[in-house]
C-alpha cells in the first residue's frame, strides 16, 4: 500500500510527490508518457535542451514560489523578448515603443496614445464586446490588423470576432522602451533544462512509466489511500457529459547546420498567410555556443482525441460542462483532482506549483 498514487509526472504531481515524501508518506507516481515531467520535458538534442512540448519560460512575483523552485535547479537571466514578423517586417514585442515607433514613426508616449485614441475613436468603440474591439481600444487598427489578427486567428482557429474579450486582456502595452514579455521580478530558464529540474524533484521516489491510469484504474486504486489525479477530468469519467474542448499544438522540429537561425528564442508569424504560429530556436533559451541549433515550427490546430490537449476552449459551453463534471469530482472521495487538464484551466508554471503546495498543506494538514 501507498499513502498517494501520484498520476502524472508534471509539475503538479511532482511538488505535490515531493512534498509528500518529505512528509514521510509513501508515494507511487505514475504516467503514461514514456518521459517525466509532463508539458516541460525537455530532451538533449546536439547539446541543446529542447522543450519538447513549446516553450516554457518560468517567470512569478511569488518570492516563495521562486525560492522554492531554486531548491531543484540553478535558472539563468533569460528574458523573454519575442519577435513578431508580419511579412518581413519585424516589430518589438510585447507592445512598447519600439513597436509604436516602427509602426508609425512615433517617438513620444503622448504621440503613441494619441494615435491609438485617434484609431480607437473612428470605429466608436467604447466598451469592447469582443477581441478584435478589445485589441483595437488597446493598440489601435494598425497593429490589430498586423501583429494581433492573423496570429490570434491561427491560435485559435476562430474569427476575433468571435473571441471573448478577456482573452487580450492580459496582453501587455508599455508606453516605454521596456520588451521584457513578462516584466516578473523572476525570470529565467532552469540551467541543464526542465526535465533535470522535475527529476531532482521525484528524487527517492517510485516512478513508472508507460502506464495509462484509466486502463488499469481498478488494480491502482487499491494500492493507495489518496489518488492525485492530474489527467483531464473529463476522461476520468469517461466523457459522459461530453468532451470538453482544448486547443492542441503540432511542432515540426529540425536541426539546423549553422548556429543561429533567427537569433532570438521566438519569433511569431503574424500574418494569417504563413501556416505556423511561431518558430521556437531553443538554443537561445540558454545562451547557447553550440555549431548547430534546433528550431521548431509551432501550428496551432482544433484537439481531436489522442492528441496533446493544450489550452482549453474557455467558453460558455465549455465553462459549463466542466462546471458539472467539477460537481462529479466532489463525489470521489479518494480522488484529488489538479493541474491544468484536472481543472480545465490555463496555469502558468509558477501558479501549477503553487497550486500543488496549497493542496499539500491541506492534506498534510488533516
Amino acid at each position: 500500500m501507498y499513502d498517494y498514487l501520484v498520476v502524472g509526472a508534471g509539475l503538479y504531481g511532482a511538488v505535490i510527490a515531493h512534498e509528500m515524501k518529505k512528509a514521510g508518506k509513501s508515494v507511487l507516481v505514475i504516467d503514461k508518457r514514456p518521459n517525466i515531467a509532463g508539458n516541460v520535458y525537455t530532451e538533449e538534442i546536439e547539446g541543446i535542451n529542447v522543450h519538447k512540448y513549446g516553450a516554457h519560460i518560468f517567470h512569478t512575483n511569488n518570492k516563495s514560489v521562486w525560492n522554492y523552485v531554486n531548491q531543484f535547479a540553478e535558472f539563468n537571466r533569460f528574458t523573454n523578448s519575442p519577435v513578431a514578423n508580419y511579412h518581413g517586417e519585424l516589430y518589438s514585442l510585447p507592445f512598447n515603443m519600439y513597436t509604436f515607433n516602427k509602426m508609425w514613426g512615433v517617438v513620444t508616449p503622448e504621440e503613441a496614445e494619441a494615435k491609438i485614441e485617434e484609431q480607437k475613436r473612428s470605429l466608436g468603440i467604447t466598451e469592447p464586446k469582443n477581441l478584435e474591439e478589445q485589441a483595437i481600444s488597446l493598440v489601435g487598427t494598425d497593429i490589430y490588423e498586423k501583429l494581433i489578427k492573423g496570429y490570434t486567428e491561427k491560435q485559435w482557429g476562430r474569427p476575433c470576432d468571435q473571441l471573448p474579450a478577456f482573452i487580450i486582456k492580459r496582453l501587455p502595452v508599455r508606453f516605454t522602451f521596456d520588451n521584457n514579455y513578462f516584466n516578473a521580478l523572476y525570470q529565467g530558464i532552469p540551467i541543464g533544462g526542465y526535465t533535470k529540474m522535475v527529476a531532482n524533484m521525484l528524487e527517492g521516489i517510485e516512478i513508472q512509466l508507460g502506464i495509462d491510469y484509466l486502463e488499469n484504474k481498478q488494480e491502482y486504486d487499491k494500492i493507495a489511500e489518496t489518488v492525485i489525479y492530474t489527467g483531464a477530468i473529463d476522461a476520468y469519467f469517461g466523457f459522459k457529459l461530453g468532451t470538453l474542448e482544448y486547443r492542441s499544438v503540432r511542432f515540426e522540429t529540425e536541426v539546423l547546420d549553422k548556429p543561429n537561425f533567427q537569433g532570438n528564442a521566438a519569433v511569431n508569424y503574424t500574418d494569417a498567410e504563413t501556416p505556423w504560429t511561431r518558430i521556437i530556436e531553443h538554443k537561445w533559451f540558454e545562451f547557447g555556443t553550440q555549431l548547430k541549433t534546433v528550431i521548431s515550427r509551432e501550428y496551432s490546430s482544433e484537439w481531436t482525441p489522442g492528441e496533446e490537449p493544450y489550452y482549453p476552449v474557455n467558453d460558455e459551453k465549455n465553462g459549463k460542462m466542466y462546471e458539472e463534471y467539477k460537481r462529479l469530482s466532489e463525489n470521489e472521495k479518494k480522488v484529488i483532482f489538479g493541474g491544468r487538464l484536472g481543472e480545465y484551466k490555463y496555469y502558468d508554471m509558477d501558479k501549477v506549483i503553487e497550486s500543488a503546495l496549497k493542496k499539500s498543506d491541506e492534506l498534510l494538514s488533516i
